[in-house]
């Protein structure tokens, strides 16, 4: 039988340009990216130069800490250009598709389907073990390591809205192959979380999978908050996390042994003149999508939700992790009395406009912070949103202080830092939470290994 979890703490932001149910495929594109800045704790190393042809999985670069980890090409075509930024620090790797896509192909058997140590080989030479998380931490996994779990969240509650259900409609199938070989790697079990709200989903019928239903307002969806309430991770646990699509793919690769075949992506936020879904390949650039969104303003580009996606500018790529692309106008108006206006189309979590009077109302939101960084008081406020039974001013204090034993202590382990993006939204002394966990889970690595 299911747990079911009700969640009482959190804050749902009701934010305009959330995608209409309309998948299209995306406007065509000749230029793609790979990232290392999209992989945490990564030290790339290349394997290509400029004007060499790829096919979709051929390696770009390895993790030179561990080279059996490979990142690779999403499509097929010529590499032309290697940017690095200040001390030769690698940017970025850009190719131009071909016309015709040719994929890398491998043999799968079905003792490959039954031997754990081929299947982590396989992926491995795939290019596909990118796509499994460790907690704690948040970095790509050990493939040495058995994970006492493996996560994988069936809906996502980060503004604006996905329907995931919906991303991976028709694709049950391999969703469910995915699954299959993802409890070939661990010995626990491998944990589905769905929303009360989408009970009715496909994915409640899957097999080799603990279904998990969760109720409430984000983060519900994070896999951070749920792996906190069925199976808390603690000092020398590991525990792994995959994307719902990327589980799509896992399988779709196992099913026919060709890499690649994209994803559904949504184009959303309130600068795009149609929010819609979209077949699209990891890694496109998004000036392919110029026609779909308003340019007027200044306008900011964010691979990823409006919580922990990353700005990439007009002529940037989407993120190997990301799942949408927001467009919302930059905030850098200034606005006459600020807070003390009695605003009725601006959204507050504190209630410091009259809209909260008005539940049902969605807005446009911008990046402005309301204010600049001031003095780091235990205020409460952190805690209304995190449905976790921990204390994040004390732990971002103790990793302030660089003090390992009391970031042990208050949880470090079960965080990263989509966890905490909604303690930064609603701080009002505007300190930058997700950096400063980051700077945390640094140096936790360091000191443990």
């Amino acid at each position: 039988m299911s747990k079911v979890v009700k969640l009482k703490k959190g804050l749902s932001i009701r934010m305009e340009g959330a995608a209409e149910k309309v998948l299209a495929k995306a406007p065509a594109s000749e230029n793609y990216a790979v990232k290392p800045s999209d992989y945490k704790g990564l030290v790339p190393r290349l394997c290509v130069r400029q004007g060499d042809a790829v096919k979709a999985g051929t390696p770009v670069f390895v993790d030179k800490n561990r080279p059996e980890i490979r990142f690779v090409s999403p499509v097929s075509g010529t590499v032309t250009a290697i940017n690095r930024g200040e001390r030769r620090k690698l940017l970025e790797v850009q190719i131009k598709a071909d016309t015709e896509q040719i994929s890398e192909k491998y043999e799968i058997t079905e003792s490959t389907l039954k031997s754990r140590d081929l299947i982590v080989e396989t992926m491995l030479n795939a290019g596909l073990w990118p796509m499994v998380i460790q907690r704690p931490y948040g970095i790509i996994a050990n493939p040495a390591d058995k994970p006492k779990a493996i996560f994988v969240s069936g809906f996502d509650t980060a503004p604006p809205l996905l329907d995931i259900d919906f991303m991976i409609s028709g694709q049950e199938e391999h969703f469910k192959k995915g699954i299959n070989v993802l409890a070939k790697l661990t010995d626990g079990k491998v944990h589905l979380g769905l929303s009360a709200d989408d009970y009715a989903s496909k994915l409640n019928k899957i097999k080799n999978v603990e279904v998990n239903i969760f109720s409430g307002k984000h983060p519900a969806g994070n896999v951070g908050v749920q792996i906190h309430h069925i199976d808390p991770i603690n000092k020398g646990d590991t525990v792994w996390t995959l994307d719902a699509q990327h589980v799509v793919t896992l399988g779709r690769f196992f099913s026919t042994g060709v890499y690649g075949g994209g994803r559904v992506i949504a184009i959303c936020g309130s600068k795009v003149k149609r929010p819609q879904y979209l077949h699209a390949i990891e890694g496109v650039s998004i000036s392919a999508f110029a026609d779909m969104i308003d340019h007027t303003g200044n306008v900011r580009y964010i691979s990823g939700n409006i919580l922990t996606g990353e700005s990439i500018g007009r002529d940037g790529y989407l993120g190997y992790y990301a799942n949408r692309l927001t467009v919302i106008p930059e905030g850098d108006n200034c606005e006459f009395l600020g807070w003390a206006m009695p605003r009725l189309k601006k959204f507050s979590a504190s209630k410091s406009y009259f809209s909260w009077l008005m539940p049902g109302r969605e807005y446009a939101l911008d990046t402005n912070l309301n204010g600049g960084e001031r003095a780091f008081v235990v205020s409460g406020q952190y805690e209304k949103v995190l449905p976790m039974d921990i204390y994040p001013v004390y732990l971002l204090k103790a990793i302030l202080a660089e003090n390992i034993d009391r970031m042990e202590q208050l949880g470090i382990y079960e965080l990263i830092e989509e966890d905490l993006a909604l303690c930064e939204f609603v701080c009002t002394s505007k300190i930058e939470v997700q950096s400063i966990l980051r700077r945390g889970i640094e140096l936790m690595i360091k000191e443990m290994n």
